[in-house]
């Protein structure tokens, strides 16, 4: 799920580095660990990252992790990763496709009939295909006036434990007309991945949550990593969330840690760790998940728009190109007090993750350091 809030007071950087191949003082990684320091600020107290490569995984970690006790972030810390969970939810789709219960090509209509429709929606006339890589047109529920106000003002304290279910997220969208006739446009919606997480529902019969557990979290390993329903809580190890509620100058920072996650649900509610997102996009990359033509079905991308030159969008998966032309396939993700990015090189085998507990934290520069950084 993408926010637009900003995020909390700043305390001075400190250097953790817990249990774990740090190479002596950073030996290796070392541009990378000059880039974590590099981009904390007033809105991104701390910073958590573990790099794996040839040599084997690498953890580290810079600045605050609780704000109120003075205490390091954590090089194992567990977090909300928001939006990369769409890769999750594309990931059993495509699944679902090589199994031949589902084709990409398939209208939403098909699957759901009457859920995509009203002020210019026609489920009819979108395919699942157009729901993962963002060209359905599909409204953005967290674009909805009183979503804003409750979930991204001050408004969002007194709604933080408030249940959303996907219905009535889809319905609030279908309050307003498409962004854009389907296929002819490129828009991020979390809708688009709301409506993703009721089709795998509506074609296995179970809970998208389930069905993510079934698929890709118990067979690749990933016990940091879960779907957390409507429970607010974070698993430890972790450190506490920040974040602003308002762009007025004297806003106050807030401790967003607990929150409901059904607010972002099947477009960004699930919960990992640096660890596991690293070996679920080395696995994913290398094709442990996906056959080779769903895999490439997943890698097939799509323009972004002409005010994005140059940035592309595939099913739940996108390339980042950094300043070397090393290009390493992930996502994104920001939720209230937290800001990730996560991926691998093409042949999995280089692989970063990073969060900041706070969303402004840049993930770019730490992406760069580590793909293209001497040491």
């Amino acid at each position: 799920m993408t926010v637009t809030v900003t995020a909390g007071a700043f305390a001075a950087p400190a250097l953790a580095a817990p249990p774990g191949r740090t190479d002596g003082s950073g030996e290796g990684h070392r541009a990378t660990l000059r880039a974590m320091k590099a981009a904390l600020n007033e809105d991104a107290p701390g910073v958590t990252v573990q790099a794996k490569d040839r040599h084997g995984p690498w953890n580290a970690a810079a600045g605050t992790g609780d704000l109120a006790r003075h205490t390091p972030r954590g090089a194992h810390d567990h977090y909300r990763i928001g939006s990369i969970t769409k890769t999750f939810v594309a990931t059993v789709l495509l699944q679902l496709e090589a199994e031949g219960r589902l084709d990409l090509d398939d209208t939403v209509g098909k699957w759901l009939p009457g859920v995509v429709e009203g002020n210019g929606h026609d489920g009819d006339r979108i395919t699942v295909r157009q729901i993962l890589n963002h060209t359905s047109g599909i409204f953005d529920v967290t674009s909805d006036d009183e979503v804003q106000r409750k979930v991204f003002s001050e408004e969002f304290l007194e709604h933080r434990y408030d249940t959303w279910t996907a219905e009535q997220q889809i319905a609030i969208a279908m309050r307003h007309k498409p962004d854009f006739a389907p296929g002819t446009g490129w828009k991020y919606s979390n809708t688009n991945y709301v409506v993703a997480g009721k089709l795998i529902e509506r074609i296995t019969g179970k809970p998208y949550a389930q069905e993510i557990r079934r698929r890709v979290i118990e067979p690749l390993g990933l016990h940091a990593t879960s779907v957390p329903g409507t429970d607010p809580t974070m698993p430890k190890p972790g450190s506490r969330a920040y974040t602003k509620l308002s762009d007025a100058p004297d806003a106050k920072n807030h401790d967003v840690t607990e929150l409901n996650p059904t607010v972002a649900g099947a477009a960004g509610g699930m919960i990992s760790n640096s660890a596991d997102l690293n070996r679920f996009y080395a696995a994913l990359l290398r094709g442990r998940l996906l056959p080779a033509k769903q895999l490439a079905e997943m890698r097939t991308t799509v323009p972004k728009g002409d005010n994005r030159p140059g940035q592309r969008y595939g099913l739940g998966l996108e390339p980042f190109r950094t300043t070397c032309g090393t290009v390493v396939w992930g996502h994104g993700g920001d939720i209230h007090g937290s800001a990730s990015g996560a991926g691998a090189t093409a042949d999995g085998r280089h692989a970063l993750a990073v969060n900041f507990n706070g969303p402004g934290g840049e993930v770019q520069p730490v992406l760069d350091a580590e793909f293209c950084g001497k040491g």
